[in-house]
């Protein structure tokens, strides 16, 4: 640091933040500094929730459908993803609701809202490349929004880094489960 340059404070003053918080306080969560278009990050929210409830739908529907001598563990991983992306679809509506939205959870146009595939599935190894499918394109988009994210809304990014963990696991589980029962 040069002499003539002053050093910033690190911290807002606590008189200046303690008056700054009262000020809209109808805005819960949203903050002045919040940098992002609050608009904006809940649309992109929608289409996530959407993408985990298709991907939950899919999931159970697999767990249910999937049949032959080698489904048994195919179904339990199933299960296990599918109970993953509802913890995920509960965290996105979640932060929707703290931005001040209204998750949607409705049936309708579900399809078109997600970036994912329902997929009614097939054989167990149609099952398990469909949700593969699935899966590499839930990472792609949510890694383009974590990059959107970045430090405009870091809680949001922080949330899709966890999710994304998650997915990329399951792409994982999945590639490894179509290698095992592909011939």
């Amino acid at each position: 640091m040069h002499k003539n340059e002053q050093q910033q404070p690190f911290l807002t003053d606590v008189a200046h933040l303690r008056e700054k918080a009262r000020l809209s306080i109808e805005k819960g969560a949203v903050t002045p500094n919040y940098e992002g278009d609050v608009g904006q990050t809940i649309d992109i929210l929608q289409s996530v929730l959407a993408t985990e409830i298709v991907c939950v739908l899919r999931y159970t529907m697999n767990a249910v459908a999937a049949t032959g001598i080698h489904s048994e563990g195919v179904r339990a991983e199933f299960d296990e993803h599918a109970a993953e992306e509802q913890r995920h679809m509960r965290q996105v509506a979640e932060r929707i609701n703290q931005l001040g939205g209204t998750p949607n959870f409705n049936p309708e146009g579900l399809a078109t809202r997600s970036a994912s595939q329902y997929g009614a599935g097939g054989d167990l190894v149609e099952m398990i490349r469909e949700n593969l499918v699935a899966e590499r394109i839930a990472c792609e988009h949510y890694r383009e929004l974590i990059r959107f994210f970045g430090e405009k809304d870091p809680t949001t990014r922080v949330m899709m880094e966890g999710i994304l963990g998650k997915e990329e696991e399951h792409a994982n589980d999945m590639l490894d489960l179509l290698a095992s029962h592909q011939g």
